[in-house]
């Protein structure tokens, strides 16, 4: 009989590690268009989540290589490429959360959760001011884990 306990526990330590995590390269798109945007690299550190633009899609009359004007303090007038955008993302069940993601183009920072849909395929984040009610969220696409 003590061999059905470590089975059982031996079966949750196999089930929880086949669980897609959000790491990988994130494919984000315009709210309005629609149109590719960037390439977000989300990475675990110390269980941990942070992720930072690896790649820029130009839309037509767009600058290349924008800087973030409107962030503020140490992010102000800094390349977007190589910024990090996502950070302190700690699993909470299903979710990640406690996190914060940086709208590069307005420089505004929300608190944020990510929950991964689609068996890891895309990535629902969610940002908002005060209550997650009233937040609004992005689904990213997985381009590679």
């Amino acid at each position: 009989m003590r061999f059905v306990p470590f089975a059982l526990l031996v079966i949750a330590s196999h089930a929880a590690a086949r669980e897609p995590l959000p790491t990988g390269v994130w494919q984000t798109f315009d709210d309005d268009t629609h149109a590719p945007k960037a390439l977000v690299e989300i990475t675990e550190h110390a269980d941990v989540l942070s992720g930072r633009i690896v790649k820029l899609f130009q839309a037509p009359g767009e600058k290349p290589n924008p800087l973030c004007m409107p962030c503020a303090g140490a992010r102000h007038a800094q390349p977007v490429l190589g910024m990090t955008i996502l950070w302190n993302f700690r699993r909470d069940g299903a979710a990640w959360d406690g996190g914060e993601v940086l709208d590069p183009e307005s420089g505004d920072v929300y608190r944020a959760t990510l929950h991964l849909r689609d068996g890891g395929k895309t990535l629902d984040v969610h940002g908002y001011v005060g209550i997650p009610l009233l937040g609004r969220s992005q689904i990213w696409t997985r381009v590679a884990d």
